[in-house]
């Protein structure tokens, strides 16, 4: 359950009357390195180190990395890493699962 956690708060509804573009993994690098994703009440912050920090209410440490196209995170103690596609639009984001579950958020600096 701390995997979903890690970005996943899927948001009431698309958004309406935006284009929406594929990233490749350079693009995903520079898009959420040093930024934050905002996920309602949710946010969570990349840093440059791999290290990610997410809060909903309370701390969460994981990791990402970018592998091939994907963003990748990792929650421990759990070994595993979940990894996602993502599109952009603007400054919103989209992490897209291997199920075609989407969740978005906002990114800033």
């Amino acid at each position: 359950m701390r995997r979903i956690m890690v970005v996943l708060l899927l948001l009431a509804g698309p958004a309406h009357g935006q284009d929406w573009a594929p990233l490749t993994g350079p693009e995903i690098e520079a898009l959420l390195t040093d930024a934050t994703v905002s996920y309602g009440t949710a946010r969570q912050r990349f840093f440059p180190s791999g290290r990610t920090l997410y809060n909903a209410g309370r701390d969460s440490w994981g990791y990402w990395s970018v592998r091939g196209d994907q963003y990748c995170s990792n929650w421990p103690p759990a070994d595993r890493w979940d990894c996602y596609d993502m599109t952009a639009s603007g400054e919103a984001v989209r992490f897209i699962d291997a199920n075609g579950g989407i969740t978005e958020g906002t990114r800033s600096r």
